[in-house]
């Protein structure tokens, strides 16, 4: 709850109050305080204690809350529920729709001046910013939620610092995304602040960012820290609603502390919603491993799990990159059809400003299989379009690999000059300076 207004603005409430109830100064003050004492605290000349408002209160009938902020009764209540639904919009992925339900959320906190409102309405403004891929802002809202919670402790604002960094990693600058990721894990790590679920928060958002440089083992070990501070938490859906529909009734029947407890539990629940959506990063990036080791049926699975985590209508960025891994072990396994198939779902969702990195490895993708069915025409189209969206993502240790497939298929279908050009423009970003360098490893978590 808010601090109450200064005296005066209290004052002139007071009086304001008390005219529209036709009431005399002496019958506001009786029986416990003088006619004078009123006309002193309208004029805003004293400041009056916690039993003198409330009696004021009584005598007004309005409640004590709405005599000292000037919010409605129940306000902060009525808002965290409908943040809750707000929650459970974005976690059921009816992003454009949650947006909407946040918005009107951040314009009348903004009125009442609730600063831990309007820092969750602009976090759940950026997920759905995120969730639509429009990247620019997805970060302004991010900073937002930030400065909204500039002076509490950092592990409540993981969330906001985490959606900045993805914002950041989908944009394709990928340093900057890790740098946020290791100092704000450092920092809590370093400072005893091992909240699990910020943690986990953190360490599966790292591993995308990690694997497009070329990090392998440190997205190995962020993937094994998130999927041990993973809850355990059966459906959480499904207790979530009950808690909404318990957290109404309760205040129906004017028992707000009861109903905010229920609220806190829901809006805790759809958190984790978000958090299960994160780990399937973590399965990713065990199906990738598996893949490395040659474990192709293991990694399919675990691929496949991690596509499932990551519904049709929810996170399509992060879902286009588990479906184009899943591909590449589809097509390891002789399954090149379905492989194809699967690439070509994610070529229709993605643009080059939308997710370049994995629209380049749909396409190169595509032209390795093209050049296994003998279509080299096909399989240089898919190269050169992969090549172009890397050149502009600045993905250096993905050109250097694209490079190499190109010069291959130019040389062997003939033409020598191009192949060499080729073969040049990947040893260039191979040799380049600091293109998968790394600082030393964050501080680790007490597992």
């Amino acid at each position: 709850m808010s601090e109450r207004d200064d005296p005066v603005t209290i004052g002139r409430r007071v009086q304001q109050l008390r005219a529209e109830r036709g009431l005399t100064q002496r019958q506001l003050a009786e029986p416990a305080y003088t006619p004078a004492y009123i006309s002193t605290l309208e004029a805003g000349r004293v400041r009056p204690s916690d039993e003198a408002l409330r009696h004021v209160a009584g005598r007004l009938g309005v409640a004590y809350e709405e005599l000292v902020t000037g919010r409605p009764a129940h306000l902060a209540t009525d808002l965290r529920l409908r943040l809750t639904e707000a929650q459970r919009t974005l976690a059921s992925g009816e992003a454009e729709q949650a947006a909407e339900q946040y918005a009107a959320l951040l314009a009348e906190a903004e009125v009442h001046e609730l600063n831990e409102v309007q820092a969750v309405a602009l976090l759940g403004l950026g997920e759905c910013a995120l969730d639509t891929g429009e990247l620019d802002a997805a970060r302004r809202y991010f900073e937002g939620s930030e400065q909204a919670l500039a002076d509490v402790p950092l592990p409540a604002r993981v969330p906001a610092l985490r959606g900045r960094a993805v914002s950041h990693y989908l944009a394709g600058e990928l340093r900057y995304a890790v740098y946020l990721l290791e100092s704000t894990l450092d920092e809590l790590n370093r400072g005893g602040l091992h909240d699990p679920d910020a943690l986990l928060l953190l360490y599966a958002s790292v591993i995308g960012p990690y694997m497009d440089m070329g990090a392998h083992a440190r997205a190995a070990q962020a993937a094994e820290f998130a999927l041990a501070l993973a809850p355990q938490s059966g459906d959480p859906a499904l207790v979530a609603r009950m808690h909404r529909s318990v957290a109404r009734t309760l205040l129906a029947e004017g028992r707000i502390a009861e109903a905010d407890a229920s609220l806190a539990k829901a809006a805790e629940l759809y958190r984790t919603l978000q958090i299960r959506t994160e780990l399937a990063n973590c399965h990713w990036m065990r199906g990738y491993v598996c893949a490395q080791n040659g474990e192709l049926e293991r990694a399919e699975g675990e691929l496949r799990q991690a596509l499932d985590m990551l519904s049709a209508k929810r996170a399509a960025l992060y879902s286009s990159q588990v479906a184009v891994e899943l591909a590449d072990v589809l097509h390891r396994r002789g399954k090149s059809e379905e492989a194809a198939a699967l690439l070509h779902d994610v070529l229709s969702d993605l643009s080059p400003e939308r997710g370049a990195l994995h629209s380049a490895a749909a396409h190169r993708l595509l032209g390795i299989i093209a050049e296994d069915a003998r279509d080299t025409e096909a399989a240089e189209e898919h190269y050169v379009r992969a090549l172009s969206l890397l050149e502009r993502a600045g993905a250096a240790g993905d050109l250097a690999d694209l490079c190499r497939l190109l010069g291959d298929l130019l040389r062997r279908t003939g033409r020598v000059e191009a192949a060499l050009d080729a073969y040049r423009t990947g040893l260039g970003h191979r040799t380049a300076p600091g293109t998968t360098t790394l600082g030393p490893a964050p501080a680790q978590p007490p597992l």
